[in-house]
């Protein structure tokens, strides 16, 4: 999964519509948390619910994703 669109942030909380890269399917308003292990080890984990696969079993290299803020600052 990918993050398609993020629709609002709190600090590091954030909701947002995930796609799907082997599928194309488009997820509804879904939770996430802005830090460098949410966007490196999770979302790769998460599981398409309309095909079951994930980035890692796609063997889908993706780019960094930047977070709003730095790891070192609070919020």
């Amino acid at each position: 999964m990918r993050i398609k669109e993020i629709l609002s942030q709190y600090r590091r909380d954030f909701y947002a519509i995930y796609e799907c890269e082997g599928c194309g399917h488009i997820t509804g308003k879904e939770s996430g948390y802005d830090d460098r292990y949410f966007h490196d080890e999770v979302i790769p984990q998460m599981k398409c619910t309309s095909c079951g696969k994930s980035r890692n079993d796609l063997g889908v290299q993706s780019q960094v994703t930047e977070t709003k803020y730095h790891e070192w600052m609070q919020v």
